[in-house]
């Protein structure tokens, strides 16, 4: 039998898992990605906050397809898709498909204030972390502090923005005495801005309570039912009508689906997501496909769609690479539903929320279990190893000695 041409549109969760267990007897797979690399996204608030480097979190594709037959990486920016031609479009040629999965994820979401776009310091990407450590160490660098250098604003109080409230705050009380012990960090203000009444809105009213009690110990202020509403790299306006001073704005408050040309627009829904039916078809189309965050699939647990997590990106991508095999054998393919299997956040040393589907708990345990998950998520050992390292030295000494400044920052 003649294999078939699959394409994948995107090296996350969703995609890497897919193109790990598809079966090479059936399929000779192309990946396309814009980076060589597959990004180990829960951890960008470590590496932003200098707690490990990029390279711990980071995992080349070429190296991790060593061991998989009839899997093909190409580094390439995907233009447009042709369907009639069944072709994708990039600047590195163009590439036909039998099937075409699109896995390419989110960006952050700016809500159409091109302002703040141009402004803030996204965090969606290695190379964003990298940009925030560097923004932030060169302000503590100078030889004179303004009020601007002083604050930093961290915008959405989900995970992403509470764990990297916790890491600054924690550099402040911990660290910056000890590196700068000339200069005066008690006027540091980290400032987390949220436009509901509480963070973690997706977890349940303890874990909120606890991780918002963590957060005030640790002096972060927290500013709920707030809104950004202009930032031009000096100030930030809030819609309370404050006015504050800010070299460093930190956007963690949403994501919007990275759609690609060539496709119907009546396909996209709410997010910039792509809809698609329970065996991640698009709506309309036999051989393309969505799976991970770009993907907006309602079903009877989850008639909003799915949430957009790690969890729902891994098991997609590997039902699929199940469900393409059994389509190609014209046998029955199984529908996707999601199984809850938690969530969970640290704010600092000591202090994490852990919700699991049995059972809920704060402080202590939840902060190992919550390293522990993490951890065993990492791909290759000598990385589990590296990371472990670090974790350990940082809580033994509570310095991690990481605080590098690499290449230029986003703002001169």
């Amino acid at each position: 039998m003649k294999k078939k041409r699959l394409v994948v549109i995107g090296g996350g969760f969703a995609g890497l898992n897919l193109a790990k267990q598809v079966d090479s007897n059936y399929f000779d797979t192309w990946v396309i990605d814009k980076v060589n690399h597959h990004q180990f996204q829960p951890l960008f608030y470590q590496v932003a906050s200098a707690r490990i480097e990029p390279s711990t979190i980071s995992f080349p594709f070429r190296k991790i397809f060593q061991n998989h037959k009839g899997v093909h990486f190409v580094l390439a920016k995907v233009s447009s898709i042709d369907v009639s031609s069944q072709s994708v479009r990039t600047d590195n040629g163009d590439y036909t498909y039998d099937y075409l999965v699109i896995a390419n994820g989110c960006s952050s979401n700016f809500f159409g204030n091109a302002k703040i776009e141009q402004h803030a310091l996204g965090m969606k990407s290695t190379y964003e972390a990298i940009q925030i450590r560097n923004n932030i160490l060169e302000s503590f660098e100078k030889s004179e502090f303004s009020e601007a250098h002083m604050n930093i604003v961290i915008v959405g109080a989900g995970p992403t923005g509470v764990e990297l409230a916790g890491a600054f705050a924690e550099m402040k009380q911990n660290i910056l005495p000890k590196d700068y012990p000339n200069k005066d960090f008690s006027c540091l203000r980290i400032i987390l801005v949220e436009g509901s009444a509480h963070t973690l809105n997706s977890m349940t009213e303890p874990s909120k309570i606890a991780s918002e009690a963590y957060l005030r110990k640790l002096g972060v202020e927290l500013q709920f039912q707030t809104f950004v509403k202009d930032y031009d790299g000096d100030q930030v306006t809030l819609s309370t009508g404050q006015m504050i001073p800010c070299k460093n704005l930190i956007w963690a408050a949403g994501v919007s689906g990275n759609t690609i040309d060539g496709l119907p627009q009546d396909l996209l829904v709410r997010g910039n997501r792509y809809k698609v039916n329970r065996l991640n078809q698009l709506i309309g189309f036999n051989n393309l496909y969505a799976i991970g965050d770009i993907a907006y699939m309602e079903t009877p647990l989850y008639p909003n769609g799915h949430p957009q997590l790690a969890n729902v990106a891994i098991n997609q991508g590997k039902l699929l690479a199940k469900n393409l095999k059994s389509i190609v054998n014209q046998s029955q393919p199984k529908p996707y539903e999601y199984n809850d299997l938690g969530s969970m956040a640290t704010v600092g040393k000591h202090k994490a929320v852990v919700e699991l589907p049995f059972i809920k708990f704060q402080g202590y345990l939840a902060w190992f279990v919550w390293m522990f998950l993490h951890l065993m998520l990492i791909l290759s050992v000598r990385n589990k190893l590296l990371i472990f390292f670090n974790w350990a030295w940082n809580y033994l000494a509570n310095d991690s000695s990481l605080r590098l400044i690499l290449g230029k920052s986003k703002k001169e």
